[in-house]
């Protein structure tokens, strides 16, 4: 297999973090400093800076829910200097210490967004999270400027096509009268496009100016506020594990 699929099958990180740290010089295969393009085979002896790597020593994958607050990016790094989620203080240390894994956001929402943001210590498993295959559902609380038709909830049921661009049937449901020119909705998706609810809602003539993700999969926001992260206990994690490797997905 190639080298950075190696690296982040033996929880490493993401891909391009692998690659990052192949480009840096930090890993070598038999005693040799590698290239991104290396092959590697299961008789290979492969370090990261100098402390050997197998699939079989990949460490315990786990997760974490941050309620990412309103206006900061999902991103290790921002060229217009703009606050990120890895620079909130539950998410530095002395807050976690050595305790606290490298980890890597599952998925995004974005800068006008808030609510639950799943961070995993394995790539390997942030990619199953984030596939559509394994159809993980994403719950959203979302407020609209203007209010849906019952034909037009029926319509984002089965699928629409905004712009060249085929969206997967959403589960829309209203939650309360509306008050004023605004209307509060649930709304479930199995896929996660860029501004996906975003654009579905402009697509029916509703502007989106409120949204909260309130559960990714098994996991709900509950009662975390704005920039809490909490840890997803070991028996939770082995049990989500099995979930995954059920609907498919190779971890």
């Amino acid at each position: 297999m190639r080298l950075n699929v190696f690296l982040q099958k033996s929880g490493i990180g993401s891909r391009r973090e692998a690659e990052r740290m192949v480009a840096a010089g930090r890993v070598t295969i038999n005693g040799t400093v590698a290239k991104v393009t290396d092959p590697v085979s299961e008789s290979d002896a492969v370090t990261v800076d100098g402390k050997p790597l197998t699939i079989e020593t990949r460490p315990v994958p786990r997760l974490f829910m941050l309620y990412k607050p309103l206006d900061v990016l999902v991103t290790t790094f921002d060229k217009e200097g703009r606050k990120t989620i890895y620079e909130l203080p539950n998410l530095c240390p002395p807050r976690w210490g050595a305790d606290m894994p490298r980890v890597m956001n599952v998925g995004r929402l974005d800068v006008n967004s808030e609510g639950l943001l799943m961070l995993s210590s394995d790539g390997q498993l942030a990619q199953a999270m984030m596939s559509p295959a394994t159809g993980l559902e994403r719950t959203y609380r979302v407020r609209v400027h203007g209010r849906l038709t019952p034909e037009q909830i029926k319509r984002l049921a089965g699928g629409v096509l905004v712009n060249g661009v085929r969206y997967k049937g959403a589960r829309v449901s209203e939650d309360r009268e509306p008050s004023g020119k605004n209307t509060w909705y649930t709304i479930v998706l199995t896929e996660g496009k860029n501004r996906e609810i975003r654009k579905l809602m402009e697509h029916f003539g509703c502007i989106v100016n409120r949204l909260i993700r309130t559960q990714y999969g098994p996991f709900t926001l509950g009662n975390l506020d704005p920039g809490m992260v909490r840890e997803i206990p070991r028996r939770n994690v082995d049990k989500f594990l099995e979930d995954l490797k059920q609907r498919g997905a190779k971890l």
